[in-house]
């Protein structure tokens, strides 16, 4: 098995990218601190569930561009659709009849909306939600899931987390959190706060699943008390289920955000909900003030929505989510076992459901950390693995999956060594850090680590 240790245009373009670029990277999840010192700094191609570097390594790839990557790199179908329709242009002075084709292939598919508008992110879209509950129930007041590591780029959220800097204290302090799977921690914001919540803003699901009836029970409790029920299905959305998890749930949302593999990696994203309410960022109604909802120059751009309907028709008319579940319950049984091998079942844990699966890294006190988790993707990308999570695409095969557990087969050897004498002696230079921190830690030169740039050797 080829070692991978050759990084040498990664680290030239990177000492580039940090003086052009703040953080080096344009998402704050793909940047230089997520990941460990050995490892490829930029990407060069995607096929299916392979990507290439700039200093050629190949890898097969379990981040699938933060999720947003269903089917597939580079998926023909999704290309084919795309090419067809920038040959007529992709962006107008009016809309697009396409727009049309988008909107109703989509409400098609979300069974649960009545009214959808689209846009480029999921920021975009969660914010714009958050805006017209507000308008809606006349309140200022806003409640996020706290057990969500992140729902906006927008200072509604991001002044809710370490890395506030920036954000007035008054649009901190309208932001509240809640507990998932707790109903008592929203029955205490709502009597903290009587008739001041517009909404709480939810995924359905991620590392846990809703327990029993939660998700209608959380809806009830948002009625009861005069908000709006907002689910964030940016991952959920065409991986738990083709209409979203709230059909798979069997709960209907006021409101709620698609995007990610909405257009299998391309820039699109929706705020669907009921027309009662949605209709207040309309033309039409003359009962309400009008709401500014989404007003995007991009937002819907020709071939973006041409890659969503091409998008969404391999899911409706292929077993794409029977095939991400099976792939994924392999993967994670065949990693299960194999930590078990190396004793260290305790301390490597998949969590998730299996469409969507990520990993948990514990030190030798049953903590989770970041350098051990450094440790990993040190190890799993030096044997061909891009990992950061464990998310399967349409094109993950077999092969891959079997390919990938003999990865991390070997990568366990090393986590077991370094739980009996140390992380410190098995990490090359820093460990990777958390997103949302208040401050950043003192940077490794590149210089000072010469043993960054190897030749390929043989794993013994």
């Amino acid at each position: 098995m080829s070692y991978i240790r050759n990084f040498e245009n990664s680290n030239l373009l990177r000492r580039r990218a940090h003086h052009l670029i703040p953080g080096g990277s344009h998402t704050y999840a793909k940047g230089d601190d997520q990941f460990p010192v050995l490892s490829p700094g930029f990407i060069t191609k995607g096929l299916g569930c392979h990507v290439w570097d700039v200093d050629g390594n190949a890898y097969i790839e379990y981040g699938m561009g933060n999720r947003s990557v269903g089917l597939g790199h580079a998926y023909p179908s999704v290309l084919d659709a795309v090419h067809k329709t920038l040959e007529q242009g992709s962006n107008f002075t009016r809309p697009a009849a396409i727009e049309v084709s988008c909107a109703t292939k989509f409400l098609d598919m979300v069974r649960t909306a009545e009214m959808v508008k689209f846009c480029k992110d999921g920021s975009h879209a969660t914010t714009a939600a958050m805006r017209l509950a507000r308008a809606v129930t006349g309140r200022d007041l806003i409640a996020r899931c706290s057990d969500h590591p992140f729902f906006a780029t927008d200072d509604w959220f991001i002044g809710t987390t370490e890395m506030n800097a920036g954000i007035p204290k008054a649009v901190r302090d309208l932001t509240l959190g809640f507990r998932y799977n707790d109903l008592e921690s929203v029955h205490m914001l709502f009597a903290r706060h009587p008739g001041r919540i517009a909404a709480l803003i939810v995924e359905p699901a991620r590392g846990d699943e809703p327990a029993g009836d939660y998700l209608r029970a959380l809806k009830a409790l948002c009625h009861d008390n005069g908000a709006l029920f907002v689910l964030d299905e940016m991952i959920t959305g065409f991986r738990w289920h083709n209409g979203g998890a709230q059909q798979l749930f069997d709960v209907v949302a006021d409101l709620s955000c698609f995007g990610k593999a909405l257009g299998n990696g391309f820039a699109i994203s929706a705020l669907a909900g009921k027309r009662e309410f949605m209709e207040l960022g309309g033309i039409e109604q003359t009962e309400r003030p009008r709401v500014f909802l989404l007003s995007t120059t991009h937002g819907a751009e020709t071939h973006a929505m041409a890659a969503a309907i091409a998008t969404m028709k391999v899911y409706e008319q292929e077993p794409v989510i029977e095939h991400l579940h099976r792939q994924g319950t392999s993967l994670r049984t065949g990693l299960e076992q194999a930590a078990a091998r190396h004793g260290i079942g305790e301390f490597f844990r998949v969590v998730g459901r299996a469409s969507c699966l990520s990993y948990m890294t514990l030190d030798e006190n049953g903590l989770p950390s970041q350098a051990f988790r450094s440790l990993l993707l040190q190890e799993t990308i030096a044997r061909g693995i891009l990992a950061p999570s464990l998310v399967v695409s349409y094109t993950h095969e077999n092969q891959d999956i079997e390919r990938t557990i003999e990865a991390f087969d070997g990568a366990f050897a090393v986590y077991r060594r370094a739980l009996d004498s140390g992380v410190a002696g098995q990490l090359v230079g820093r460990p990777s850090d958390v997103v949302f921190r208040k401050y950043n830690q003192p940077a490794v030169p590149l210089a000072s680590l010469p043993h960054l740039v190897r030749a390929k050797t043989e794993v013994a």
